[in-house]
């Protein structure tokens, strides 16, 4: 239905999602993974991205890494605006937890974000190597997108939240509790930092 018939009939309006990509702002990067998630290591796969959330018209955005080995967040940020500042400290966090002589494939779409000089040459600094996407293929992160909705469905959709800050701490809270408690039959029922834990022995 055409959005106008929609606001003559009093139809509310489909909101629209957030999506980083404006085209070619930079340099886009291979897809190195080419679908293929299998990790046989912590911080051999890692995989990024940014979603959007609204409470009373405000915005919220979460950018996290995702270690495909154990699918554990192993660093994100929460910023009221998708910058390059919020994508800059969640790369700082994940190379404080990278193991020595680790080098990591960096897997996301083709964001802005992602093509920027800054971000690339922070990857290149620390070891890790950058992979994209094809354009509009989200396919090509599926673990990421699975992730993200597995989040909104358990912390958020069907949930009120009295402020922006109050989804915050919502949000710090489920992923202390999916990183240290939430099984999965991927990771034989244990939780992500379990497994980790279990195959370091």
């Amino acid at each position: 239905m055409f959005p106008f018939l929609k606001m003559i009939i009093g139809l509310p309006r489909k909101r629209r999602t957030y999506r980083s990509y404006r085209g070619e702002v930079g340099k886009i990067a291979p897809n190195q993974l080419q679908r293929n998630f299998k990790a046989t290591t912590p911080a051999q796969k890692w995989l990024t991205d940014i979603t959007e959330f609204r409470v009373k018209e405000e915005k919220l955005y979460f950018s996290p890494i995702l270690d495909y080995f154990n699918n554990e967040i192993i660093a994100y940020n929460l910023s009221r605006r998708p910058n390059f500042q919020q994508v800059q400290q969640m790369l700082e966090q994940a190379v404080r937890k990278c193991p020595k002589n680790a080098t990591p494939i960096l897997h996301s779409d083709q964001g802005w974000q992602y093509q920027m000089r800054g971000y690339q040459a922070f990857l290149k600094a620390n070891g890790i190597r950058q992979s994209m996407s094809r354009k509009g293929n989200c396919l090509d992160n599926a673990a990421m997108e699975s992730f993200f909705g597995r989040l909104k469905t358990e912390c958020f959709h069907g949930k009120s939240f009295e402020s922006i800050e109050a989804l915050e701490q919502a949000i710090r809270s489920y992923v202390c509790y999916y990183n240290e408690e939430r099984i999965q039959l991927k990771l034989k029922g244990l939780s992500p930092i379990q497994y980790r834990k279990q195959s370091l022995k």
